[in-house]
């Protein structure tokens, strides 16, 4: 699919792709394909991220949510094809066009219920606890071992964590010795090292031994063969499914990044030096994945003399 939507010839292939959407209703359908029209008579091409920006901000909230999920929906079989054709020679290509368009849907900002959900961190003794859960013995487990241990150990966003290649793992000098890393391309096409632990290195190691050069996570069938790619999807339900097994059955991949941060920062890592390994643009936003924001150790609630026992 061509990444332009600027061309009155790209009409019929949204109208397509939309029209063959199953899960949505007729109605959603129309308004998806609404806002696309819309974007194309403003002649606004999506990758012009600051036309996109200017664009979305002069429709209603409901507007720019409808064109942020069409976006999305239109973009996701060419995020699928690029995967596909992913090689050895041309991975890095790959990886900054993927971004290149997360970056894009991302570009629109649809502003949420101030309901939200309340931010998770798992204690030391819950990473020991789930990351005890997937059975070894087998590929998915090996499999699922590597996602949460990845998103734990290392912080990576979940979109970082899908397109990640074995490539990315090198050998880095430290004061003392070599130091396994992770060379990431992050938001922004902006790339960052990782350091991880040996162990994490190691279980690394075995699975590209199972399943050879390319993308770390994989797809695996009913039948337990390693086959494809795992999606962003395949990894939020990853983290959901062992998330229950933990009794926290609404864990999301963030919650494992968050983790990482904080189990870092209450070690005494400095907080700029959490900041840059989460590739983050401002330690403003380390500091909220932090909740420093707000001090639980002692708060106004502490010195309200209510009655009673």
């Amino acid at each position: 699919m061509n990444t332009s939507l600027t061309s009155s010839t790209s009409r019929p292939a949204h109208y397509d792709i939309i029209g063959r959407a199953a899960n949505l209703q007729p109605s959603t359908k129309a308004k998806y394909i609404r806002e696309i029209d819309r974007l194309i008579d403003a002649g606004i091409d999506p990758r012009d991220r600051p036309a996109l920006s200017s664009y979305a901000h002069e429709l209603s909230s409901s507007s720019r949510a409808f064109l942020k999920a069409s976006l999305h929906l239109l973009f996701e079989e060419h995020v699928t094809n690029l995967k596909a054709s992913a090689t050895g020679a041309n991975v890095l290509d790959v990886q900054a066009a993927l971004l290149n368009i997360e970056a894009m849907t991302e570009t629109i900002q649809v502003q949420h219920a101030e309901a939200s959900k309340t931010h998770t961190w798992l204690s030391r003794e819950q990473i020991e606890l789930i990351t005890s859960q997937p059975d070894q013995s087998t590929p998915r487990g090996k499999r699922d071992y590597i996602v949460l241990a990845l998103l734990i150990g290392s912080g990576l966003r979940r979109e970082e964590l899908s397109s990640i290649t074995f490539d990315a793992i090198r050998q880095q000098p430290s004061k003392s010795s070599m130091r396994d890393v992770l060379s990431v391309l992050g938001k922004g096409g902006k790339r960052r090292t990782i350091p991880i632990s040996a162990k994490l290195a190691r279980h690394l190691r075995e699975w590209k031994s199972l399943c050879g050069d390319g993308f770390i996570l994989r797809a695996i069938n009913k039948a337990g063969t390693i086959n494809g790619h795992l999606s962003p999807i395949g990894i939020h339900n990853i983290v959901r499914q062992y998330g229950a097994l933990i009794g926290i059955p609404e864990l999301d991949s963030h919650d494992l990044r968050r983790t990482y941060a904080m189990i870092g920062y209450m070690s005494g890592v400095p907080i700029t030096q959490i900041s840059v390994l989460l590739g983050h643009a401002d330690v403003k936003t380390t500091m909220r994945y932090l909740n420093l924001e707000v001090d639980l150790e002692s708060s106004v609630s502490d010195f309200i003399p209510l009655a009673g026992d």
